[in-house]
This record gives structure tokens, C-alpha cells and sequence, in this order.
């Protein structure tokens, strides 16, 4: 079994960092997935790519693959440059622009 370690990234949708704190320990496939002649759905009898398992820290999620004997590829995370403005959000709604401002 060959499993990877990473923190996710955040999701496109939110602006904060919710859920990117934890770090995840994924399994690879085992096998190919498979279409189903009748229905067209995918499947397959893999059922380790299923298990999503979350930890503090990525010494820890280390450690859990080091003791179960599992193979693992621990990648970095991209840290993102936060995005800060000088005069902040209040900026938006500013009567003192030199230019209009619009959509």
C-alpha cells in the first residue's frame, strides 16, 4: 500500500483557511477504475482510496504510516502571500477616489 501525505489547499469557493490546518493521509489506487457496461457508472473493488484520514500535524500522520507499515510521500504545502490592502475593505465603499470605481 502507497499512501500520500499533504495539507490541502484551500478551496476556490471560501476566503479564509478553513479546513487547510489539518494534514490528510490519502491512499493510491490499488487498481483501475472500470465502467460499467449497463449503467455507464465508474466503480471499482479498491476500497482503500476511500479512507481520508486527518491529523494535526504531519509528524503525526507520519508516524501512523511508519507504525502500520505503510510506504507514504509526504508533500509540501504552498503557503499563499496573503492578500493585504493598505486601507482594507473600507477601500471599496472610498468617496475620495481619484477614478471612478466600477464593476
Amino acid at each position: 500500500m502507497r499512501a500520500r501525505i499533504y495539507q490541502p489547499s484551500r478551496n476556490a469557493m471560501q476566503s479564509g483557511t478553513a479546513k487547510t490546518k489539518v494534514w490528510i493521509l490519502e491512499y493510491a489506487p490499488a487498481e483501475a477504475r472500470e465502467v460499467d457496461p449497463l449503467m455507464g457508472w465508474t466503480g471499482s473493488g479498491d476500497t482503500q482510496t476511500q479512507v481520508r484520514l486527518r491529523f494535526e500535524s504531519r509528524e503525526a500522520a507520519e508516524d501512523y504510516a511508519r507504525a502500520h507499515g505503510i510506504e507514504f510521500a509526504a508533500a509540501e504545502p504552498h503557503k499563499r502571500k496573503p492578500n493585504i490592502r493598505p486601507r482594507g475593505y473600507g477601500e471599496n465603499f472610498a468617496t475620495d477616489r481619484l477614478s471612478p470605481w466600477t464593476h
